[in-house]
């Protein structure tokens, strides 16, 4: 027996977010049977809200629904220090390791020349733009240990020199080729207060 065209368009829905297969699709598809009607509509206006009000704050692109984000804002922060990071997930767990006061700076993608991803298509003019107008000294490198991040890093450190600014990278007890998002709070904290200022002879 097929599905009701409803729930079958439903299930494809769900298959198309990353790492959802068809019966991870159809128990939450089913699921949604069981909801009542103020819990379906607070679903549907969740997925709206986020399709709508969520953007990118115009100073270091991360997710907001103003024009600049919460952290930008505060002044509580210290505007000194700018976290740069591939995504805006990253600053998120960041935040909940709770040990950095800094700002960040999204680039949103890193430089992958087989890809074809080069450095004008990620965030680092507006990093660069950040640097000359906000007195920033420190810049902290957040980026995964792959070939990407490395390349990526290794393009920004270069285009920092001369400006003044002490460039650093969070330290490798993260291992080669892992995602940020994976690893556990306390070794992302130590690599975070282990990290090495980058020189052009590292």
């Amino acid at each position: 027996m097929n599905y009701p065209s409803s729930l079958k368009n439903l299930i494809d829905c769900f298959k198309k977010l990353p790492g959802v297969g068809e019966k991870t699709a159809e128990r939450f598809s089913l699921s949604v049977l069981g909801f009542d009607e103020k819990l379906i509509e607070s679903f549907s206006d969740s997925i709206k809200d986020v399709k709508y009000k969520i953007k990118r704050c115009s100073i270091c692109n991360n997710l907001t629904e103003s024009d600049v984000c919460d952290i930008c804002r505060d002044e509580n922060r210290d505007s000194s220090v700018i976290c740069v990071v591939e995504e805006a997930k990253n600053s998120i767990l960041f935040e909940k390791m709770g040990a950095y006061k800094g700002k960040y700076h999204i680039l949103n993608g890193l430089i992958s020349p087989l890809d074809g991803v080069g450095p004008e298509d990620i965030n680092i003019d507006k990093l660069i733009d950040r640097i000359d107008s906000e007195g920033v000294s420190e810049v902290i490198l957040a980026l995964k240990p792959s070939i990407e991040g490395e390349t990526t890093s290794l393009y920004i450190s270069k285009v920092l020199s001369g400006k003044g600014v002490k460039v650093t990278k969070i330290a490798h007890g993260i291992p080669m080729g892992a995602d940020i998002e994976y690893i556990d709070m306390l070794t992302l904290e130590m690599a975070l207060s282990d990290r090495k200022e980058i020189s052009d002879n590292n």
